[in-house]
């Protein structure tokens, strides 16, 4: 099976004519390659014969190699050989950037490490993404848990004896996009000198770049951080209310004018003379009296006619989603939030787009996740090598070739 290709009227790919090799594997070099991709960028993903070892995840991990793949091309190579290692260099010399993701000093025993690349292809930008930047930790090994817990993140988010992390790879996606944000800048500044860079985006200062606002609310207040799980808020209504058919909704009445609005609507003007509840700040101070009264009020309400009633009023709220609830959800679908995807076993799906639009169009997907090596040997046409010797390196176990 082939990925397909999904058309458009008019492909929307500022990035087009810049390619892109990738080494990587889990998700902060995927998601940045994913993201150079889906803006157009032709990313060619490099992987062992066997297949990057995502594809084989199960679990929580299942889903890892489906997200982060499309918009690519793949090519099964096998570096640990002189012939591999000849074929990367090649394609390196063919290419504006590299971005990599493996632990420290695996490139560098197969000639591919930023000194060595740079001696070839002194134009190329190399994005090496790592747990940590250069320091006492920088040959440690690293993982979204492990930095959050290190960097805060864990703390803030769990309970004061039971740290916990986040619900998604937070530092892992987030590193990748530093990884774009610097890849690009690297670029426009090829276009003034014509040299390269070397960059870095790692997992634990990206934590930490996270925890800034908490670090800083330290310096200011005085007070040590309190998990969000136990601290108080510091607006007046910011909380999770339980509705009448067992359902919950989290609501936030913030403004002035939120705040007479939502009085006035349910029957509650005589806060607005209350002199407890004069000012923003007032409120803060009884949130004691007041969040208790209003979690009454809404325990009276369906969550359908509460979240109407809200949306009129044009106070923000939500409803506590599960994961694969989104899959539904009607701002995504008609919006062209998620978009069709076939997946390398067959199977179908949806999957979220990039979060950002340009000109109100959203970023298509072009190629859906490919099978392993399905462009190898397009990819080595586009460099010079002929029928005959891809064949040679087929046989030699140095490419795979995936089936017509």
């Amino acid at each position: 099976m082939t990925a397909a290709i999904h058309e458009t009227v008019s492909e929307l790919r500022p990035l087009a004519g810049l390619r892109v090799i990738e080494f990587s594997q889990m998700v902060m070099g995927p998601s940045c390659g994913l993201i150079l991709a889906d803006l157009g960028a032709d990313v060619i993903k490099v992987e062992p014969p066997k297949g990057d070892r995502t594809r084989y995840f199960k679990g929580p991990a299942a889903g890892f190699f489906a997200t982060y793949s499309r918009n690519k091309r793949s090519i099964a190579l096998d570096t640990s050989t002189a012939e591999g290692q000849a074929i990367a260099r090649k394609l390196i010399e063919n290419s504006d950037v590299l971005i990599e993701n493996f632990r420290p000093g695996l490139l560098k025993r197969v000639g591919l490490d930023y000194e060595s690349v740079a001696a070839f292809a002194p134009g190329l930008i190399y994005c090496s993404l790592k747990g940590y930047l250069p320091g006492p930790y920088e040959n440690r090994l690293a993982l979204d848990e492990v930095v959050q817990m290190m960097g805060g993140l864990a703390y803030m988010t769990g309970l004061p004896d039971r740290p916990m992390r986040a619900g998604a790879s937070v530092n892992d996606v987030m590193g990748g996009m530093f990884g774009v944000i610097a890849i690009q800048a690297a670029l426009a500044e090829r276009q003034r000198t014509g040299r390269g860079r070397y960059i870095q985006s790692a997992l634990y200062e990206n934590n930490v770049f996270l925890m800034a606002q908490a670090m800083m609310c330290e310096v200011v207040s005085g007070q040590p951080s309190i998990p969000y799980s136990i601290k108080d808020s510091p607006w007046p209504v910011y909380d999770l209310f339980d509705t009448r058919d067992g359902s919950k909704l989290f609501v936030t009445i913030v403004g002035e004018e939120q705040w007479e609005a939502f009085c006035r609507a349910f029957d509650r003007e005589v806060w607005l003379a209350d002199p407890r509840f004069a000012t923003s700040n007032d409120r803060v101070d009884h949130r004691g009296w007041l969040i208790p009264e209003i979690a009454k009020i809404f325990k009276e309400w369906n969550k359908a006619d509460l979240a109407a009633r809200l949306e009129q009023l044009d106070l923000p709220y939500a409803p506590v989603n599960k994961p694969g609830d989104l899959f539904d959800d009607p701002h995504l679908n008609q919006s062209g939030g998620l978009t069709d995807i076939h997946l390398p076993d067959g199977g179908e799906a949806k999957t979220p787009l990039l979060p950002i639009s340009m000109d109100g169009r959203r970023l298509p997907n072009r190629y859906d996740p490919p099978q392993i090596g399905e462009q190898t040997s397009e990819i080595l046409r586009e460099i010079g090598l002929s029928p005959k010797e891809i064949e040679t390196l087929r046989q030699a176990g140095t490419i795979k070739v995936p089936p017509s």
